[in-house]
């Protein structure tokens, strides 16, 4: 996979040559390249923003400078021109074009699962005010794909630290990237809906505090009944809107009653009780 980033300041970026995204790159599983916006600017000063049209606190980046920029990063929808050779456009056909800003969509895990298939994405990373809106508006009215994503609801300086977010959290699905493909089907925002369970290691006693005994068993089969039982009550005490997204229908008989201890019932329409195409919901009696 390919990931151009488009910055301002590039050296924000320094920290995807460390950890496994570092590692990944050096081993050629991502290709990670920055880039400084600056480079497509003409005048002198390298000016990338001016003053709000409709006035306003703060500045505005150029769309200019940026449709350069983006001219020679996003070829055209259709693909690369084989005439073209080596270059920018010829590289990144296929480009999925990223701009973080808080008034995005929510990034989640599964449009990181998402971003992860794709072949090439480029992320263009706002400052001031953000960038000029008719900037997404040409690339998508030209065929690009294009997704504006939150990292949450909070304001940054910038959108490189939600690059950061987002490069990490979809190179580390790349195949390769984490040495155990495991850990990714068991934690947080999985395919399971739940948060993940507590974690435990040596020394078995710390202070007055013990790991649980389960853990010590070597059952597997009441190992991954405690965690099972662990993620429901710790995502019912932390996410109550994940329980509620969870489909009553996956859940076994055990999960429910650990779920209906909590608080949690699963009910039917009452005027379509046994009827299987209307799914069941949730329905939460608070303490």
């Amino acid at each position: 996979m390919r990931i151009d980033v488009v910055t301002i300041f590039p050296d924000y970026l320094a920290a995807l040559d460390l950890s496994l995204v570092g590692k990944a790159r050096r081993a050629g599983l991502v290709d990670l390249r920055v880039h400084d916006l600056r480079d497509w600017t003409l005048d002198r000063h390298r000016t990338v923003d001016d003053t709000p049209f409709g006035g306003g606190a703060g500045m505005v980046m150029r769309p200019d400078v940026w449709g350069r920029a983006l001219d020679d990063l996003l070829p055209e929808p259709s693909g690369p021109d084989d005439t073209v050779g080596p270059g920018p456009a010829a590289v990144a056909a296929g480009a999925h074009l990223v701009v973080p800003t808080p008034s995005g969509e929510v990034f989640t895990q599964r449009r990181a699962e998402e971003l992860a298939t794709e072949d090439r994405m480029v992320l263009a990373c706002g400052r001031y005010e953000g960038i000029d809106a008719r900037v997404v508006e040409r690339y998508r009215a030209a065929g690009h794909r294009v997704s504006e994503l939150s990292i949450g609801d909070y304001v940054l300086n910038g959108g490189e630290v939600a690059a950061l977010v987002m490069v990490e959290a979809v190179a580390r699905l790349l195949p390769g990237v984490v040495g155990n493909p495991q850990s990714l089907v068991e934690e947080s925002h999985g395919a399971a809906g739940l948060l993940e369970y507590p974690v435990y290691t040596k020394p078995p006693r710390w202070g007055d505090a013990e790991v649980p005994e389960v853990l010590l068993s070597g059952h597997h089969a009441r190992i991954d009944r405690w965690r099972r039982d662990r993620a429901l009550e710790r995502t019912a005490a932390r996410r109550p809107d994940m329980i509620a997204a969870l489909d009553p229908e996956t859940l076994d008989a055990h999960d429910l009653e650990v779920l209906a201890g909590l608080g949690w019932r699963a009910t039917r329409d009452p005027r379509h009780p046994a009827d299987s195409r209307y799914a069941a919901r949730w329905e939460h009696v608070a303490e």
